[in-house]
């Protein structure tokens, strides 16, 4: 069903193309929609974000490690990754202790899946960054601290 849904995005044909796909029952919203926590991503504070994760206490382990530059010359677009070799890892997050909100991005890793994410997050200045990672139902942790020269979250 990717493949489907990636040939339909290369045609271009936009939203008409879609809707009808959708109302054939071709396509479903689940195929699109990832699982989405507002509370988490509403969070302002690094205690209300891991509660709304459900992971108040998470232990710190050599087993996850967080990756990122130490200098960010730019925040709007800093590359950070996480890997983790726990078995079982069902959900990667990473939180910024000092932007507005601290979850920047959360994965839900289907079973069999190898806990390993990189994306860009944006950065309004310099930060610990924290991997969190789900793993047999436990929650585990690594931090980094990334320094901002050029704040990307309005500064």
């Amino acid at each position: 069903m990717n493949n489907q849904r990636r040939n339909v995005l290369k045609t271009g044909s936009g939203a008409a193309l879609l809707a009808i796909l959708a109302a054939a029952g071709i396509i479903t919203p689940g195929m699109a929609l990832a699982e989405w926590n507002k509370t988490a991503f509403d969070a302002k504070s690094m205690a209300d974000t891991l509660k709304a994760l459900g992971a108040e206490a998470p232990a710190e382990s050599k087993d996850v490690q967080v990756t990122g530059p130490d200098i960010a010359e730019n925040g709007a677009v800093v590359p950070v990754g996480v890997a983790s070799t726990l078995p079982n890892v069902t959900m990667v997050a990473i939180l910024i202790e000092k932007n507005p909100n601290a979850l920047a991005a959360s994965f839900v890793l289907p079973e069999g899946t190898e806990a390993n994410v990189q994306t860009r997050v944006k950065m309004g200045q310099t930060s610990n960054i924290y991997a969190l990672v789900k793993s047999d139902g436990k929650f585990f942790m690594a931090t980094k601290e990334i320094k901002v020269t050029l704040g990307g979250c309005g500064g």
